[in-house]
């Protein structure tokens, strides 16, 4: 997979959704695509929210035709399927690695990542940054002595594969009961997700009513 490098962006997913789709459209980039960002201003965070860091941590962005994605793949839980992909790579280099529901990287009870997902036409565009050696955004860094290259095509390697969405969720919804230590932003309320109830689509039942994960 060909990944674009800077070495400073305002945001890897702005830039993809910007300026790199229209040559996918027209035909002078082909599928799928990375953008990597040594240090991000403007990150796209979930909820409008915005996601920064500089040097040593993780920014980037891919662009991915939809036909490519396991085609049992619910495009709503797009972020728990790239997010527990990351996971699992990042499990290798620090223990108590796990997804909450529905788009953040956690170890142990602090945050140290996020994905966001957008679908634009037939291309989704999966955006992750991730503290790996710094804080930033009030959130914890796991500290790790690894380059941010060396994670990223580890993490491509591992993603062209394009394991099926029934093996990441069969693995996921065993971590699952972590979430409902939590709360989540639902409909513009924070609401515990204690008594959540996972669904096979990624979706949970809160309060007898079926809230998706679009990130």
């Amino acid at each position: 997979m060909e990944i674009l490098y800077f070495n400073e962006l305002e945001s890897t997913q702005t830039y993809l959704q910007t300026y790199l789709i229209e040559e996918v459209k027209n035909k002078k980039l082909t599928l799928p695509f990375t953008v990597m960002a040594k240090k991000q201003t403007k990150g796209i965070g979930s909820r409008d929210n915005s996601w920064e860091g500089g040097e040593g941590n993780l920014f980037f962005s891919i662009a991915i035709s939809i036909d490519d994605l396991p085609d049992d793949l619910p495009l709503s839980s797009a972020s728990i399927y790239f997010s527990y992909i990351m996971k699992k790579v990042l499990s290798e280099y620090a223990e108590d690695i796990w997804v909450k529901w529905p788009n953040d990287l956690y170890k142990n009870k602090d945050k140290i990542g996020g994905t966001i997902t957008k679908k634009i036409d037939n291309i989704l565009l999966c955006g992750m940054g991730i503290n790996l050696q710094k804080n930033s955004n009030s959130f914890e860094a796991l500290n790790l002595n690894v380059e941010p290259m060396v994670l990223l095509k580890k993490y491509l390697f591992t993603l062209e594969n394009y394991p099926s969405w029934k093996h990441i969720f069969s693995q996921y919804r065993i971590e699952f009961g972590r979430t409902k230590e939590f709360f989540a932003h639902v409909d513009g309320d924070y609401k515990s997700l204690d008594k959540a109830i996972l669904s096979e689509d990624g979706s949970l039942i809160i309060d007898n009513k079926r809230v998706y994960n679009i990130r």
